[in-house]
């Protein structure tokens, strides 16, 4: 079996592929300070609940956006996979050409997701992924990979609104009733979903004119569907769509 990590700074989300074939997956919680031997036997906890063990995994990558633990993930593979896990960083062979200043600085997710993407469609396409920023990934119809675009996220928007204004309460990201909130907790579900729902429409919108109205639309991320059923111009949501972006990664790479 092949082992998939996506490392986010707010969330990990990892995986286990037989072929094509996703098995099964989990997330939880990314602390930054973790070790080799903690997320060991986080991992070996989580496998344990689904009838896996360690010993069935013969393969691992990992792509992540706080680079010490990318290391910390190495370092466990090595002590307890008994193999050389597979990093996500500058080198790696993706099969798409980065019309990027400087590639070093595409976030590890962004480059699985592009990849996953164009894979999908065979043309061109863009990836909006709601993590903690909102980012925007276009690739043309030959498959490169064109820039981006990177917007403050969803949570950490919220995080500034409530602590930044004491009367404002904390809320659950949920569709409001209406459009005019009857309440503050209403007006604030209100103002954030189609807030950013109307964002997203407006910067994909801009994608369009300039790449052309036939482009693809893919959402991803923790929160896309908490948004992306209020946007206009996204074709469907994939939460799965970074870890099969690592297995294509790791085929190419074996």
């Amino acid at each position: 079996m092949l082992l998939v990590v996506d490392v986010g700074n707010t969330q990990t989300h990892f995986g286990t592929f037989r072929g094509t074939e996703l098995v099964e997956h989990w997330r939880f919680a990314t602390i930054r300070q973790s070790t080799a031997d903690e997320l060991g036997a986080k991992l070996s906890n989580l496998l344990e609940l689904r009838g896996i063990g360690m010993d069935d995994l013969s393969a691992s990558i990992v792509s992540s956006t706080v680079p010490q633990l990318a290391d910390e993930w190495r370092g466990m593979s090595d002590r307890y996979l008994d193999h050389e896990m597979v990093v996500v960083r500058q080198g790696i062979r993706t099969g798409m050409a980065l019309r990027y200043d400087n590639p070093r600085e595409i976030g590890a997710d962004r480059l699985v997701n592009a990849v996953a993407a164009y894979d999908r469609f065979k043309s061109a396409c863009v990836v909006v992924d709601f993590g903690t920023a909102i980012t925007y990934d276009p690739v043309s119809a030959d498959g490169e990979y064109l820039g981006g675009i990177i917007s403050p996220g969803v949570e950490i928007s919220l995080e500034a609104l409530t602590s930044r204004a004491a009367a404002l309460p904390r809320i659950d990201l949920i569709a409001p009733r209406q459009l005019i909130g009857k309440s503050t907790i209403e007006g604030i579900r209100s103002g954030v979903i189609y807030g950013f729902a109307g964002g997203v429409d407006a910067i994909c919108g801009r994608l369009m004119d300039e790449l052309g109205q036939d482009i693809h639309l893919i959402a991803t991320g923790g929160l896309a569907r908490s948004i992306v059923p209020h946007c206009r111009t996204i074709d469907e949501v994939d939460d799965m769509l970074t870890l099969t972006g690592l297995r294509l990664l790791h085929e190419r790479n074996s």
